[in-house]
């Protein structure tokens, strides 16, 4: 996965904007993705005053999807 790097891929401009943090038409989290991306270039900042940044994340079903990575859910290890 290219995930750091700084150039982002072609993947991602088809990619929508998800509600959850998962893909908008099967429902899988980014555990299932085929491919991520995190756009580390561009952070913006959240009404706390904490950095965020775009999670981009290609499903297995084909769907390209983008979060922020303020939306994550904690992880449950």
């Amino acid at each position: 996965m290219e995930v750091f790097d700084p150039t982002p891929p072609l993947w991602v401009e088809d990619t929508v904007h998800a509600r959850g943090f998962c893909c908008p038409q099967c429902q899988s989290g980014p555990r299932q993705a085929l491919r991520a991306w995190i756009n580390r270039r561009s952070p913006v900042l959240g009404d706390d005053q904490r950095r965020k940044w775009q999670e981009f994340y290609q499903c297995e079903c084909g769907q390209g999807w983008w979060a922020w990575s303020s939306d994550r859910p904690p992880s449950s290890h």
